[in-house]
């Protein structure tokens, strides 16, 4: 919007609506399962120290300085006696949720908190002492009606897809990112099991009407999701329920909210916080390996400095790697001499891209006999690299005169070759080949 225009912002929201859309029903969500639960821990850490910290710009005013003999707006602390009362809220407000819920569950406990707070807010204010609400906050009466249609006014050109694409990709990829997670954070919570291309598919259409409407589009909000579900809400109504509510009260409730103290809005998100963050891998030392510990820290400090998108893409690269070492490192060889002459290797392990170097190492090819077989009974040969890296060995036996003859290859193992013959010179005895999939 700031390089482009209003305009340009509802026309990104749309195609990014777009995108989601194509995402889900492409079933393309399918593949958020890929992403570890380290990164899931790091991405909820993250989240939540960003919310706490996000949460002091309450405690701070608009102060208006003279740098060079011009006039700039800054930010500054309120008085300390103000602060200490704000956190005296906070405190108040966060017990109320916390033993209210010990008594009944019947009406969520932070909605009593609010109400509490907010009675007691009132009261102050008239007996001459001001707590910050809402209404100082935004600097203004907080109102509104219902959002009309509107077509965003740009032309329809490549230029204008040139420019909207790249935000919309970023943004759909970051929406339905934060989707999936907060899907996988809440199907925990409850012990479900969500649709991920259901979500995108949903996502997507509220974004692409939201830019009809003018709106700035968004996705899924993981502190609101788990004060729903922690309040007892359990399906798709406690959702309608929200907005619909939300609504409500920004038509016809705007007097409300704008006298709802911002400390006690303070201590509901420090619940949030307390209930988002996950406490038990502070104590993983020692417990989980430690790559494990350094992608949840990395992932942890990514989302706090960056965003969601880039700390989920770094810990899903950094976790592969890790995998693909340790795994690389679990290949080693049992060796037979047999009485005819012939040499059996019988490999163990998984043969890839991790474990190819060490997996050449485990040949003797100069001392060994002119005949050479390679058991794969225990073996898995995951993909091209495994390969070449076979059809290295069998070469250099090749060169040197000797014969080496694979066996016992599963049947999916022996496709691979067949794929590969006219850039492979391996032989494989087929008699062994094992029918399916070798489970050992």
């Amino acid at each position: 919007m700031a390089q482009h225009g209003l305009e340009y912002l509802f026309a990104t929201v749309v195609l990014m609506g777009i995108i989601q859309i194509s995402i889900g029903l492409l079933g393309l969500g399918k593949y958020a399962r890929i992403i570890p639960y380290p990164v899931m821990l790091g991405f909820l850490n993250g989240l939540s120290i960003l919310i706490f910290i996000s949460q002091w710009a309450l405690f701070k005013v608009d102060k208006t300085v003279m740098v060079n003999g011009v006039e700039t707006v800054s930010k500054a602390w309120i008085p300390s006696t103000d602060i200490i009362i704000m956190l005296l809220f906070v405190v108040i407000t966060m017990a109320i949720i916390h033993f209210i819920p010990k008594y009944t569950k019947a009406v969520p406990s932070s909605l009593i908190a609010i109400i509490i707070m907010t009675i007691v807010a009132v009261i102050l204010d008239k007996n001459g002492y001001h707590l910050r609400n809402v209404q100082d906050f935004a600097g203004m009466e907080i109102k509104g009606g219902l959002p009309k249609f509107y077509i965003p006014q740009v032309k329809i050109t490549i230029d204008m897809l040139r420019i909207i694409f790249p935000y919309a990709i970023v943004g759909s990829l970051v929406g339905l990112t934060e989707a999936v997670l907060t899907l996988r954070v809440i199907d925990e919570m409850t012990d479900t099991r969500g649709k991920s291309n259901k979500e995108c598919i949903a996502q997507g259409i509220a974004n692409t009407v939201n830019g009809f409407f003018g709106g700035m589009g968004g996705d899924a909000m993981i502190g609101q999701s788990i004060i729903n579900i922690k309040s007892g809400g359990r399906t798709r109504l406690s959702g309608l329920v929200a907005s619909f509510s939300l609504l409500m009260f920004i038509m016809f409730g705007s007097r409300i909210i704008n006298t709802i103290p911002l400390a006690s809005l303070v201590g509901v998100m420090f619940m949030v916080v307390v209930g988002t963050f996950e406490w038990q891998s502070l104590r993983y030392s020692k417990k989980v390996p430690v790559q494990d510990i350094l992608v949840i820290i990395v992932v942890s400090i990514i989302t706090i400095f960056a965003d969601l998108a880039t700390a989920v893409i770094v810990g899903v690269i950094l976790s592969a790697l890790m995998f693909a070492w340790e795994k690389g490192k679990v290949i080693y060889v049992n060796i037979e001499n047999n009485e005819d002459g012939f040499k059996t290797y019988k490999i163990n392990g998984s043969i890839f891209f991790g474990s190819v170097l060490n997996y050449k190492e485990l040949f003797d090819i100069n001392n060994d006999p002119e005949n050479v077989i390679v058991d794969f009974k225990y073996a898995k040969v995951m993909d091209h690299s495994a390969i070449e890296g076979i059809d290295k060995i069998a070469e250099k036996y090749h060169n040197e005169g000797k014969k080496m003859t694979l066996i016992r290859l599963s049947e999916d193992y022996n496709k691979l070759f067949e794929n590969a013959k006219d850039i492979t010179c391996v032989n494989i005895d087929k008699s062994t080949i094992i029918a399916g999939q070798y489970k050992g």
